[in-house]
């Protein structure tokens, strides 16, 4: 017996097929969502992941800037308490300069000239005084500029005859007003040989100030 299958096969073949095309673009569907799930939590993860990191970093940094104040406070403190320091050390220093002012103008004061007023004023020193004849003040030039270890920078600011009374008032003695002014080193700046020989030897004011002749 011959057996004929009159149903309409081909259609059942096609929608078979059809079924099969949509179940699987739905498979698709489904696994593609899953995957863009599953892409968007780590890449949410990872991104609250470097805001925990950049939280972190900028707790650091402000502890680091916190510390940099601190730093910076500290130097300034520093700092201040070098000027304090300096300014002490400076005092003690400057302390014995009238010292060596005076006995390195006894040194230095050439016979016939007279010292009457002796001015300091920090490291500028004015001198006037009397002279008996002009090379004598430019003796005690040369001393101030040359031979001086304290002295320095001699410049003459003023120099006038002057007459002076003596016992014969006919024949008044001719002699020479003058003014100086000099720069007095630091103890910084002398030789440590000079400012122990000037500090060992340092003379009264009025003997600095007494005439040499």
């Amino acid at each position: 017996m011959i057996l004929i299958n009159l149903l309409p096969h081909r259609e059942e073949k096609r929608k078979l097929r059809k079924q099969a095309f949509f179940v699987g673009l739905g498979l698709s569907v489904v696994a593609g969502a899953v995957l863009v799930a599953l892409g968007y939590a780590v890449q949410q993860q990872m991104i609250a992941a470097q805001q925990a990191r950049n939280e972190f970093l900028s707790a650091e940094i402000h502890k680091l800037e916190e510390d940099i104040k601190d730093v910076s406070g500290l130097k300034a403190e520093i700092e201040s308490l070098k000027a304090r320091q300096k300014a002490v050390e400076d005092l003690q220093i400057d302390r014995n300069m009238p010292v060596h002012l005076l006995n390195e103008l006894v040194r230095q004061t050439p016979e016939g000239i007279y010292l009457k007023t002796i001015k300091q004023d920090g490291q500028t020193v004015m001198v006037s005084g009397i002279a008996q004849t002009n090379e004598r003040v430019s003796e005690f030039l040369r001393n101030t500029a040359y031979k001086s270890e304290w002295l320095e920078k001699p410049e003459l600011q003023e120099i006038k005859a002057s007459a002076q009374q003596t016992k014969d008032v006919r024949e008044p003695k001719r002699l020479f007003d003058f003014s100086i002014r000099l720069s007095l080193k630091r103890p910084q700046d002398v030789s440590p040989a000079a400012s122990a020989a000037s500090g060992a030897s340092a003379p009264s004011p009025a003997a600095s100030a007494a005439p040499k002749s």
